[in-house]
């Protein structure tokens, strides 16, 4: 019997439409069954505040360091807002890697997915992840890089992916279930 490696996926993009969940729906689908993928939320999550660590842990903050301690990695998924990342993701990588030297992300191998309606692919929030994600001591996969721009016109009316970017997709998860059999801490 072969392993299967429980994967939080964290979208960046609050709204239930947004084309970075569908991305994840997607990529959920096309998953290996080596990987069972499951969306995380953040939209519930207060803002991080040391000064309510210190009070009194909040239900949501709890529930969400949980998800991702039980995980075995992390795929990140998640718009540009501005050159960089949503504020609700950069919150959520705050909550889960406090307080301080009890990170939930720590040794989870990860990768970043960046999607957007523009031509460069959310490049910016991409990378703005993977810089927090040195510091979080999460791998992170190098290659395929995944920068999917032209968001609007990967779906059709009833939502369902075009066939045109699912190579691409299925090459990524593929590559992603070999990261983390390959950097899951044991």
């Amino acid at each position: 019997m072969s392993q299967v490696y429980s994967v939080a996926v964290v979208v960046g993009s609050l709204r239930k439409d947004s084309y970075n969940r569908k991305i994840a729906r997607a990529l959920s689908e096309l998953a290996p069954s080596s990987l069972a993928l499951k969306i995380v939320e953040i939209g519930d999550l207060p803002l991080y505040n040391e000064d309510v660590e210190a009070e009194a842990l909040p239900e949501a903050w709890k529930r969400f360091r949980d998800e991702i301690r039980r995980s075995d990695a992390v795929l990140f998924v998640t718009p540009e807002y501005n050159r960089s990342v949503p504020g609700g993701l950069k919150n959520a990588i705050d909550v889960g890697s406090r307080p301080y030297g009890q990170s939930a992300w720590s040794g989870k191998p990860a990768a970043v997915v960046s999607v957007s309606p523009g031509a460069i692919g959310g490049f910016g929030a991409n990378h703005a992840v993977r810089q927090s994600l040195v510091f979080l001591d999460m791998p992170c996969m190098q290659m395929p890089e995944a920068y999917i721009g032209g968001a609007a016109s990967l779906f059709d009316d009833a939502g369902k992916l075009s066939d045109k970017t699912r190579p691409f997709l299925q090459a990524f998860i593929d590559k992603f279930a070999s990261w983390v059999k390959l950097n899951r801490a044991v």
